[in-house]
């Protein structure tokens, strides 16, 4: 079992690599690493925290954050914030781009893919034959290199896909014979860039964005992570674009001023 000291060092290195909060969850921490310690002949958590600590190539630290970081999520998930992506930003954004043709759409949590894809599925659909007129990939970063390559995979279950319109499914997705999975078709794969990205380190794009999906991920942050990561968010937001958090999460427009548009959607002033 985790030690107390063991504890505090693992949280402060999670809080200061990445900005997630974990000082609540010892049971978790301890469920999640205690196996693989054991697997690698590690004496204790300590043990393991100097391998961490002191590996060139950050595989260790990769692994622990993998280990760490929840990847919970399922097509058509908080489907309203679809719903409005398709009928109001869309159609603004067609309109005030309709000369260069370019839509700049982040997903700051990828995790295994879901979202993203979803949102490449509502883009292909809104434009539908004039497409490929249309540069609409998404940027689609996570932490967690164990859930990124399951993006990229893009494989999932009949269960996972059972919220799935029929014919989004028949159109984006194949069936892989006799597994009961699905595969997401490589035109759809190709409308989607995953990349790794610790959202407390400095954003890398040369233009702001259109969009940014940030749902889910904010719950593990304290409030001034939150604050810093929602001013950076400000300022790589195009004027008039849009934020999307979860729908159970909150955002304090005293220190930046979005405007509120529902409870989990918010804009920059134009």
């Amino acid at each position: 079992m985790i030690t107390d000291e063991e504890f505090r060092r693992i949280v402060v290195f999670v809080k200061q690599r990445y900005g997630i909060d974990l000082s609540q969850k010892k049971i978790i921490v301890n469920g999640r690493l205690e196996n693989y310690i054991k697997a690698n002949n590690w004496t204790d958590f300590n043990q393991f925290m100097d391998v961490v600590e002191n590996d060139k190539t950050g595989m260790q630290e990769k692994m622990l954050v993998n280990f760490l970081t929840t990847n919970h999520t399922y097509f058509m998930r908080e489907f309203e914030h679809f719903e409005y992506f398709r009928g109001v930003v869309l159609p603004w954004l067609k309109r005030k781009e309709s000369d260069k043709k370019e839509l700049r759409v982040w997903c700051g949590a990828a995790s295994t893919g879901e979202e993203p894809y979803m949102i490449a599925m509502v883009l292909t659909d809104f434009f539908g034959l004039e497409h490929k007129q249309w540069d609409t990939r998404i940027l689609a970063t996570d932490i967690s290199t164990q859930a990124l390559q399951q993006a990229i995979g893009g494989i999932y279950t009949n269960e996972q896909l059972k919220n799935v319109p029929e014919q989004w499914k028949n159109h984006f997705f194949k069936s892989i014979a006799r597994t009961g999975q699905y595969m997401v078709k490589e035109n759809l794969k190709q409308e989607v860039i995953f990349r790794q990205f610790n959202l407390m380190d400095p954003f890398p794009f040369k233009k702001r964005m259109h969009t940014i999906f940030l749902r889910n991920v904010m719950i593990y942050f304290d409030k001034a992570t939150k604050q810093e990561l929602l001013r950076k968010v400000y300022d790589y937001l195009e004027p008039g674009g849009y934020l999307f958090i979860g729908t159970t999460e909150t955002l304090d427009r005293n220190s930046i001023p979005f405007e509120i548009i529902q409870p989990s959607i918010f804009r920059k002033q134009e």
